[in-house]
């Protein structure tokens, strides 16, 4: 097995950017981490950069199935936490997606609204629920999946790294040639839907080229003063 990966952030209209990855594709081994500060709790970037490289060393150092990533994560939300007694640093918080893959597992999980979607099979799949009022809501059946990207409750969370009790969501799966994973924030998957990362990785030969094409139809409709926005794109060749 052999993964490819790119990765992209940006601060968007915001003054500095809260967002953090986390990026490694090898021969036989791929981690993967992407966080979102919450702008509104301050140091969020603090909070983000803490928790990705928590994650992400704590997968380094094993080859978690989907109990031990959400121990990771335990420990991620802890470490948060106890930045927490710093001054100014009191509500810092943030969200958080991790993916590891290996010929034989990819496991993910995550807390918040940064999103993971599989590709395998000829579909792509939404494989996190957002820890949101809104996800909520639509699973309640209260409003449709696309009114998600526009509900205001959307930024409404209902889990953070930051705060207990934390309670992470993981899954595993066995990877297969042709496969295509994405993480995501919030402040990308706002601007650009489902069908359409489905539509634009099926006419990209690279996943550097599945981001670019998304981007081209994100950076249209962004609004002045838009949020942060990051992505990681990977390929499961042979």
């Amino acid at each position: 097995m052999k993964l490819s990966a790119y990765c992209y952030t940006n601060q968007g209209g915001r003054e500095h950017n809260e967002d953090s990855v986390r990026c490694c594709a090898g021969e036989d081994r791929g981690i993967f981490v992407l966080a979102d500060g919450l702008g509104g709790h301050g140091c969020g970037e603090v909070a983000s950069a803490l928790a990705a490289d928590a994650l992400y060393e704590g997968i380094v150092a094993g080859n978690p199935d989907a109990g031990e990533l959400c121990a990771i994560f335990q420990a991620a939300n802890a470490a948060v936490i106890d930045r927490q007694a710093v001054p100014g640093q009191e509500d810092m918080k943030t969200t958080a997606v991790a993916l590891s893959v290996t010929p034989d597992r990819a496991v993910w999980a995550h807390v918040g609204d940064s999103r993971l979607y599989r590709f395998s099979g000829d579909t792509l799949t939404q494989v996190t629920r957002d820890h949101s009022v809104s996800y909520m809501k639509y699973l309640g059946g209260e409003i449709s999946r696309m009114d998600v990207y526009h509900d205001d409750d959307r930024p409404r969370l209902l889990r953070t790294l930051g705060r207990e009790p934390c309670r992470p969501e993981a899954a595993e799966c066995v990877p297969a040639e042709g496969d295509a994973f994405l993480l995501c924030s919030d402040g990308f998957w706002e601007y650009v839907y489902q069908e359409e990362i489905l539509a634009d990785l099926l006419k990209a030969e690279t996943p550097e080229q599945w981001a670019k094409l998304m981007l081209l139809r994100h950076i249209r409709r962004t609004p002045p003063g838009n949020d942060n926005f990051s992505l990681i794109t990977i390929f499961v060749e042979e």
